[in-house]
């Protein structure tokens, strides 16, 4: 008679802790990480769940409970009368140098994707910088939305619109697109209808959704230099660096002659004519035209993004681009600054034609925003809030806007930094000196605590120049004084001079 196969003797199962609870998890755990280390080979044969539960001092059922699952995940096989062994299966999918042998993997070794690297290289440089001077678009106080929004937002909740249980329209609810067809209509002259509205996560996803409707694969692409990060890296990061023509701007904006002799045929443009990231000039009315023109006359599509419009502190808001040609402008625009960033909704306003290419892409995307708090939204615009919430920002970073031009000026030397013309927006850009190198400026100035981005990064290889983007943000005087008394230091330091005096420009 044939001598029935002995268990093997397992490893020393530790770290069975009944104070945690779940023993059969742990155990789990143990035989798994055991069966991976090699420590129990494929073909063994485990003791029967009676004897493990008493050698244990444990119920049988959690034995059983942790076999059961590891048999569903394939470390373990189970026959009647043969009892339950290490699956055989594992002895041929185990790779070469696993088991108690294995070396550590040193992570530099393993061969990425060659698209890994862009991504990550993104993920680096878009790093959020901590809510301390000068970050752009913290809303800090006064800044912030007030009680309405928490008041509205429980109030719709409340009633059951504003937690809805099913999936809705990739565009968007419609109570939101309609407040915002008439939001845009009555402040930024756009034409549109609510059906042209789509929601978004922001201008950003906007942006994204653009290049892989608008661009072919062997279409160029009209791009400001220097110009938005969000732009340019998603060109370069989606293979379409080689058709990405960096145009350069002036003190009217986008140069259109400068564009046409570099690609003429372009398929698509991307501006922020009513107020150019990173530098701030609004597009006059002459390029608007000659843009226009241009783009009728190739067939090209205008993507407007209109940056930190609704903030200038000298007149009106400039009119939209989009109002001159609503059939050939794609406009994009964010909620998420003017009132608080987590909120991430933004809108595009495109063409009737290109609606069901939009609608496509996002829904391959994400399916839709949220739905929650687009009602929130729709309510707090329709009843007047965001437009009081507008004009009281507005107030505040007008006033930080002043007080920071003056602390620039008693800190900053001429010969060291000079302010770039802007009369709007949530940001100022500082020149800096011959010689200091904005980015490692910026790096040494977030390790001080102070935020301040680099402007050379926004421009195309070659064509950099060496500025910081100081933020308005939401902080107090104190706080700004205290922030420019330390980014003087930096820039001092790095320019050698003589220490740390006021000075009056």
């Amino acid at each position: 008679m044939p001598r029935r196969p002995q268990a093997v003797e397992l490893p020393p199962i530790s770290g069975l802790d009944r104070t945690k609870g779940h023993l059969g998890r742990q155990l789990t755990q143990a035989l798994r990480d055991a069966i991976r280390a090699g420590s129990l080979k494929a073909g063994d044969l485990l003791p029967s769940s009676r004897q493990l539960a008493s050698s244990l001092g444990i119920a049988r059922g959690t034995v059983l409970e942790a076999y059961e699952q590891l048999i569903a995940e394939g470390f373990l096989d189970s026959r009647p009368r043969a009892g339950t062994r290490v699956a055989l299966a594992l002895a041929r999918s185990r790779p070469p140098g696993s088991g108690s042998q294995k070396k550590a993997i040193n992570a530099t070794s393993i061969s990425l994707p060659t698209s890994a690297a862009p991504f990550a290289k993104v993920a680096e440089q878009f790093k959020t910088h901590p809510p301390v001077p000068f970050a752009v678009s913290v809303p800090i106080g006064a800044a912030a939305p007030d009680e309405t929004w928490r008041r509205l937002g429980n109030r719709i909740r409340a009633r059951g619109p504003g937690a809805p249980s099913g999936y809705d329209d990739p565009q968007g609810i419609k109570a939101l697109r309609e407040a915002v067809a008439e939001y845009v209509r009555r402040s930024r002259s756009v034409q549109c209808r609510a059906e042209q509205v789509i929601i978004t996560t922001g201008t950003q996803q906007g942006l994204y959704i653009a290049c892989q409707v608008l661009i072919g694969a062997t279409d160029k692409v009209w791009v400001e230099d220097p110009a938005y990060w969000g732009i340019t890296k998603i060109l370069e990061s989606t293979g379409y660096p080689e058709r990405m023509v960096r145009v350069p701007v002036d003190d009217a904006g986008i140069d259109v002659d400068a564009g046409m002799a570099l690609a003429k045929d372009a398929r698509a443009v991307f501006v922020t004519p009513s107020h150019q990231y990173p530098l701030g000039m609004a597009m006059s009315m002459g390029r608007r035209d000659a843009l226009l023109a241009w783009a009728r006359k190739s067939d090209a599509w205008i993507v407007e993004d209109d940056y930190d419009s609704e903030l200038r502190y000298a007149g009106h808001p400039f009119p939209s681009l989009q109002g001159l040609a609503p059939d050939r402008v794609v406009y994009l625009g964010t909620f998420s600054k003017i009132l608080f960033p987590s909120l991430r909704l933004g809108y595009a306003i495109v063409p009737d034609a290109l609606v069901p290419a939009f609608c496509g892409a996002r829904l391959l995307m994400d399916r839709h925003t949220p739905t929650a708090d687009q009602h929130v939204l729709a309510a707090f615009i329709n009843e007047g809030h965001l437009d009081r919430h507008i004009r009281r920002i507005r107030s505040v970073y007008a006033d930080r806007r002043s007080y920071l031009i003056g602390l620039l000026n008693r800190w900053i030397p001429k010969e060291l930094g000079w302010l770039q013309p802007s009369d709007q927006g949530m940001h100022l850009v500082l020149w800096l000196g011959c010689g200091i190198d904005d980015i490692q400026l910026a790096s040494s100035a977030i390790d001080a605590g102070v935020a301040v981005r680099a402007v050379s990064p926004m421009y195309s290889a070659g064509n950099g120049r060496a500025g910081l983007v100081l933020g308005l943000g939401g902080f107090s005087n104190a706080q700004m004084e205290a922030a420019m008394r330390i980014l003087a230091a930096i820039i001092r330091s790095m320019n050698q001079i003589e220490p740390l005096t006021q000075t009056t420009l």
